[in-house]
């Protein structure tokens, strides 16, 4: 039984060491996730509390796991973990039957799993909980009251740092197709068929168009019909990217952004009105290196054009802008804004607003590119 029950310890402590890890290495992209299950649910005035629920969530998986694995407060933890585990073990249940959320992101971006996946994975789980649970009396920690408290203390404040660090820059781990030194690109061109749902404002109507066969230039239908979705069918085999990118008439540009032969880069400003001034001034500071490096600078945004328009004249900048998706751009890069540098469809580099090279280091970095 003594074996039996540290093994269950030991499983227990592994899945959500690591289970909180690939969390908080990507807090935003929890966030993303839990904002899913709050418009799923109706709570959308949750939202503003996706944030934070992710580090917090995070923290608590990786602090139970931690205490878990050296076995701290083994009464209070078999208690935390049996209570987390009948919640997400009936949540779980939940989004299999009735799949509110495609991917519940338990495993963050490291671990794609169904709904139903995800519910077995819990079911056999809540064994390891219900023996540590059953036998927690039984475990004999090493240390006194008061150390174990300042150990699992110390655990957790390096933990939220590390999150509030991934935060404030880029993830330390990239598990998404945009991480540095993935090719997006193919050898071989693919056709691609992209179809656009619109829907009638006045009757709810919505009819599917195939880009760019829809009447974008007719003002009056533009005013009456706004845009709902988008679905991408591919003709062949493709390198799942997740981008597509269009200009202010329509025209996919994606093929030469991820075709263009040389150094290209991307400043991704997913939403221009959510945008720190500070942040779009270190983006936008760029542009005169870029042009007189001969790279291009292209800015991807989900905004408005008429938004666009306003924050040109604000910052001054002349360069293309094309149109994509909120949430294409966010698994791009988790910053608004942020730059992406692309050569001949492998990604070069990646950088946080906060992280932006700027003058000396700049012009070391320009240099350097080429060689």
């Amino acid at each position: 039984m003594t074996i039996l029950r540290n093994l269950s310890r030991y499983i227990a402590a592994i899945v959500f060491i690591f289970s909180a890890i690939v969390k908080g290495v990507d807090p935003l992209g929890t966030a993303y996730r839990l904002e899913d299950y709050f418009i799923a649910y109706g709570t959308e005035w949750a939202s503003s509390l996706s944030l934070l629920m992710s580090i917090g969530l995070s923290s608590l998986e990786f602090i139970i796991g931690f205490a878990l694995l050296f076995n701290l407060r083994m009464r209070y933890t078999s208690w935390a973990l049996l209570l987390i585990m009948s919640f997400f073990t009936i949540l779980t249940l939940f989004d299999a039957i009735y799949e509110p959320v495609s991917d519940c992101g338990c495993f963050g971006d490291a671990i794609k799993l169904t709904n139903w996946e995800t519910f077995y994975k819990n079911i056999a789980l809540m064994v390891f909980t219900i023996i540590v649970f059953v036998q927690r009396d039984k475990f004999s920690p090493i240390l006194g009251i008061p150390r174990q408290n300042l150990l699992l203390g110390l655990a957790l404040s390096l933990f939220f740092w590390f999150s509030i660090h991934n935060y404030r820059h880029l993830p330390m781990l990239d598990f998404r197709a945009w991480k540095v030194g993935n090719k997006l690109a193919d050898d071989e061109e693919v056709d691609m068929e992209v179809y656009l749902k619109y829907r009638n404002m006045e009757t709810g109507e919505e009819k599917e168009y195939l880009s760019p066969n829809y009447p974008w230039n007719d003002s009056v239908w533009m005013s009456q019909w706004e845009f709902v979705d988008q679905r991408v069918v591919t003709l062949g085999e493709e390198m799942d990217h997740g981008l597509y990118a269009e200009d202010e008439f329509g025209t996919d540009q994606t093929d030469y952004i991820l075709g263009y032969e040389d150094y290209i880069a991307l400043g991704v400003v997913y939403d221009f009105n959510n945008a720190k001034h500070k942040a779009l001034q270190s983006l936008f500071s760029l542009t005169h290196d870029f042009d007189d490096n001969n790279i291009p600078l292209i800015i991807l945004t989900s905004s408005l054009p008429e938004e666009v328009s306003e924050f040109r004249k604000q910052y001054g900048f002349e360069h293309e802008v094309l149109f994509a998706d909120a949430v294409s751009l966010k698994t791009i890069i988790r910053a608004n804004p942020g730059l992406v540098l692309l050569r001949a469809g492998t990604v070069e580099g990646k950088w946080h607003w906060r992280d932006l090279p700027q003058g000396e280091k700049l012009d070391f970095w320009l240099q350097n590119l080429r060689d």
